[in-house]
């Protein structure tokens, strides 16, 4: 994985590397609500952060903020060499997309299209002999031969949320966002997802995942994010999650153990 930089939330955790996705003091409001106080993360290729926390703590204005779908009101993101320095107006001129792609809950799939239209529309529905190769091989990955060609009602959610994640695969990312993309899906689906998402990360991909679903998180990750209030409360890799130090990580964690 080359340097490891997992946060020191009393620093800045910045590390002097090239290749990397970060945060530094990153903050968002929106009018007096404060929804990202000062964030600090570093993303490495190859590597599974999860994000977890309670509902309303900030998460998906997190992801948001990191794909610049909102500027941040402070702070930079440092996108491999590329500085994006807040406030700003307009990023135009240096879009971080597609190296940088999000998928969201409501996965945005058409029901008037396939599934394979669906993950065709961003590349304008025809595609060149090396991407479909690529779709070919990601069809194959996620295991999608036997429902590409049907329409979104036809198939499961999971099969959908599949969907959603191949065709931002197809735009070839170099960081992956994913906000709750296991919610709503059965043990199963979720075993399934999660070792799809194993396979694009040895692709070198880094891949960022809101969930709300620890054993999710205890599985997959390299590094876990507890967020609350805007912050980021403690960071570490998937041990933290097993005998909590931290007092409000350990009650969130037998919260919700107890709903489970």
């Amino acid at each position: 994985m080359g340097l490891h930089c997992m946060l020191n939330i009393n620093t800045l955790g910045i590390c002097l590397k090239n290749n990397m996705l970060q945060a530094i003091n990153i903050t968002k409001r929106f009018g007096d609500h404060t929804a990202l106080g000062g964030v600090n993360l570093t993303i490495e290729p190859g590597t599974i952060t999860s994000i977890i926390g309670p509902s309303g703590s900030g998460k998906t204005t997190l992801l948001k903020t990191l794909a610049m779908l909102e500027l941040a009101d402070s702070g930079s993101i440092v996108l491999d060499n590329i500085n994006y320095t807040f406030p700003t107006t307009s990023i135009e001129h240096r879009v971080p997309w597609p190296k940088l792609t999000i998928v969201f809950q409501q996965l945005f799939i058409w029901p008037h299209l396939t599934l394979r239209n669906n993950i065709l529309l961003p590349l304008g529905g025809s595609l060149q002999k090396k991407q479909q190769k690529q779709l070919d091989e990601l069809v194959s990955m996620f295991h999608m031969e036997g429902f590409i060609d049907r329409f979104p009602n036809e198939v499961s959610l999971g099969q959908r949320q599949r969907a959603a994640i191949v065709r931002a695969m197809m735009l070839n990312p170099k960081y992956l966002l994913l906000d709750e993309v296991t919610s709503s899906l059965d043990v199963e689906q979720i075993a399934v997802i999660l070792s799809h998402l194993n396979e694009v990360k040895k692709q070198g991909v880094g891949i960022v995942v809101v969930t709300h679903l620890l054993n999710f998180a205890r599985s997959v990750s390299d590094q876990v994010l507890f967020f609350e209030n805007g912050n980021i409360v403690v960071a570490g890799d998937r041990t933290i999650l097993e005998n909590p130090k931290n007092e409000r990580l350990k009650q969130f964690t037998h919260l919700i153990a107890q709903a489970s």
